[in-house]
């Protein structure tokens, strides 16, 4: 980013980069990119912010499941009260 006043474009700025410092041109843009989202220039979500949001994604989904088997047990225990004689 600090050299891409040096080139007609940001894109020309990576490719001139990029050999230099050893990784490919898409891998640098894409750091530069996520570096851009976490300085608050460019909008999405942080890693860390991505990484939490999957995990309560995911205990929510435990969670759901969680309660449709209760409401199920609950449904069978019930009818077995009325049921018994």
């Amino acid at each position: 980013m600090e050299h891409q006043g040096e080139h007609t474009s940001r894109w020309a700025a990576i490719e001139s980069i990029a050999p230099k410092i050893g990784c490919a041109t898409q891998t640098l843009h894409n750091w530069i990119k996520r570096a851009e989202i976490y300085a608050g220039g460019r909008p999405g979500v942080t890693t860390d912010a991505d990484a939490k949001l999957k995990a309560l994604e995911r205990e929510n989904k435990e969670l759901r499941q969680a309660n449709e088997i209760l409401r199920k047990a609950s449904a069978y225990f019930a009818q077995a009260e009325i049921d018994r004689p």
